[in-house]
């Protein structure tokens, strides 16, 4: 087995574990009244490390990859890239909130409206697609370089748990059960392996996929770090400054973690 295929499997079985462990948390009832508190910092560091590896890792990989063998001026360079990652923002936006509504944390569960079974596989189909970039997000990082494939991985799985928590609080507002969450929580962990291995066989057939699917991906990462992850942090952060703290550490968490690889790893 070809050793960078063996690490991205790894990598997509453990998002999808991630995902489906992060249903767990509402069983027995009750646990997740303890949890939530504890998932708003993995939320925040989940944002910070992802805003840090868009801006610091794919962008410039992205503008590498386009300017490469070209002579290419910087605005002949950055255009096409930024368009993509332009278009892979617009993408992630249109699918969760054409296709699913939006949830904010864990409310689900404690909402006296139950919500409909429609809606929440509506909205569970949209975070399958989310999840399915994801695992190409992390595919495509890969095979550019293998220390940004690491990165992107746990950039992923930093949200991966609170979207498993997040699945299984929408199966239960619609009145299912514990086998309704492991359903709807591993199928969303299968679509992520999916994308890694999809996607991995597209880029080895395919020269030029990477360049493309990269700010693709990176689009779909600014999106759910900013446009997702970052509005959950401020609604449920309140004026907990340890909340709002916990981005920054999610940056600096990112920093350590780059310097490891690139400068003591080589």
């Amino acid at each position: 087995m070809d050793s960078a295929f063996f690490y991205l499997l790894l990598y997509g079985l453990v998002t999808a574990s991630a995902t489906v462990l992060g249903g767990y948390v509402l069983f027995p009832s009750g646990i997740y009244k303890h949890y939530r508190k504890l998932l708003q910092y993995i939320l925040s560091l989940g944002a910070g490390f992802m805003l840090a590896i868009t801006f610091v890792e794919i962008l410039p990989k992205t503008i590498e990859l386009w300017a490469k063998g070209e002579e290419l001026s910087i605005s002949g360079a950055l255009f096409w890239p930024m368009v993509l990652l332009l278009c892979g923002y617009l993408l992630t936006q249109f699918f969760e909130h054409t296709i699913a509504p939006h949830f904010h944390l864990g409310e689900e569960v404690q909402s006296h409206h139950e919500l409909s079974p429609s809606s929440a596989y509506t909205a569970i189909g949209g975070l399958t697609i989310h999840a399915f970039f994801d695992g190409v997000s992390i595919s495509a990082a890969n095979q550019v370089d293998a220390k940004l494939g690491l990165l992107m991985f746990l950039a992923v799985f930093l949200h991966k748990f609170p979207e498993g928590f997040t699945i299984a609080s929408m199966v239960l507002a619609a009145g299912k059960g514990f086998g309704d969450v492991l359903k709807a929580t591993a199928l969303v962990g299968v679509v992520t392996i999916a994308g890694v291995i999809g996607f991995y066989f597209v880029g080895a057939n395919l020269d030029s996929a990477v360049a493309y699917a990269l700010p693709l991906a990176g689009g779909v990462t600014l999106y759910v770090a900013a446009s997702d992850l970052i509005p959950e942090v401020n609604h449920h952060g309140g004026r907990n400054p340890l909340v709002s703290l916990a981005v920054f550490a999610g940056v600096a968490m990112f920093f350590i973690v780059h310097f490891i690889l690139h400068e003591i790893a080589g």
